[in-house]
């Protein structure tokens, strides 16, 4: 089978289209004709090893000291159809249509892969495939969807509190503007102008280009702020929220972690920082979502496997909106 192999820290072009061998399943496994999945900037975080330091040294750990050795496929979210099935396998036949992650045993980057009929350890979850979508839409919903979920969730909002989005137009985002809206709320989403119509047109209420407006010191104050990067300025977004307002940080930095856990000039407000959990109950719960019409997948470009590498290159860029898909067909 053709995958994308994962031959040493750096730049995009470390990824190379390489024929491999086709995995078999275990006896709890299902084998998974990948049809998408996605060039998410987790991946391409992983790819350089751009992790802050103290995250840098365990992933070099388990995944290779000086270059991957452990892990040398990449890519953590897909879409497909289940084409063998392990012995004990009970809740799948072959030919479902499934979407899931791999979560850190990666390997999505490839024509088959082999995940387990239950999540564990590492592994992410597995469901059938909303009956709305593409394979390329649904191979998208299973991170930015999970942790948009994950983290709004955290932030405990109420109908017609006010939320604002920081780094609303990528692949978390996007669903955490359409999640944030099927919760009650009103919505303000920022990030780079040429997004800007993309977020209203997913519900967005209100949208700041960051490039010409600061939204920690335009004197509005918010119920709940999401920072999606992990770049807002953090005592003013403190600032910025209302009493018992709920600072949520999606990638933080390790001074935003240290204030964070230590309540630093936050009063009565709340600062949430962790790693989201991703959970087969929630995959679930936004398959139903899907396909109820409450929320959508946003794709900005689709790529070949074979692009791989230019696909890496143009999300970090940080241009894209929403999601750039890889089709493996």
């Amino acid at each position: 089978m053709r995958a994308i192999i994962w031959t040493k820290y750096g730049a995009p072009d470390v990824l190379q289209l390489r024929e491999v061998a086709k995995p078999e399943p275990k006896d709890h496994e299902v084998q998974i004709k990948v049809l998408a999945t996605t060039a998410f900037m987790g991946d391409c975080e992983m790819r350089g090893l751009k992790f802050p330091f103290y995250l840098a040294l365990p992933i070099r750990l388990y995944v290779g000291i000086l270059k991957p050795k452990r892990l040398k496929i990449l890519g953590q979210e897909f879409a497909g159809e289940i084409t063998a099935l392990g012995k004990n396998v009970r809740h799948y036949q072959k030919g479902d249509p499934v979407f899931g992650s791999t979560g850190f045993r990666l390997g999505a980057y490839a024509e088959y892969i082999c995940v387990p009929e239950e999540q564990q350890e590492l592994a992410g979850p597995l469901a059938i495939k909303p009956q709305n979508m593409s394979y390329e839409e649904a191979a998208a919903v299973n991170i930015g969807g999970l942790e948009a979920l994950h983290f709004l969730r955290k932030g405990n909002i109420k109908p017609g509190e006010r939320v604002l989005i920081n780094g609303a137009g990528g692949s978390i985002g996007t669903f955490a503007i359409q999640l944030a809206k099927h919760f009650g709320a009103e919505v303000t989403a920022v990030d780079r102008p040429e997004k800007l119509d993309m977020m209203r047109g997913i519900g967005a209420d209100h949208v700041i280009d960051y490039t010409q407006e600061d939204f920690t010191q335009n004197g509005s104050t918010y119920d709940v702020i999401f920072d999606v990067i992990g770049k807002s300025p953090f005592s003013r977004s403190v600032q910025a929220l209302r009493e018992n307002g709920r600072y949520l940080i999606g990638n933080p930095t390790f001074a935003k972690m240290v204030r964070g856990r230590l309540g630093l000039g936050t009063g009565r407000k709340k600062v949430i920082l962790e790693t989201a959990t991703l959970r087969k109950q929630d995959l679930i719960y936004l398959k139903d979502l899907i396909e109820a019409g409450k929320i959508r997948t946003v794709i900005d470009r689709s790529y070949p496997l074979e692009e791989m590498s230019a696909a890496h290159r143009y999300v970090e860029t940080g241009q894209k909106k929403g999601n750039v898909v890889i089709t493996v067909r």
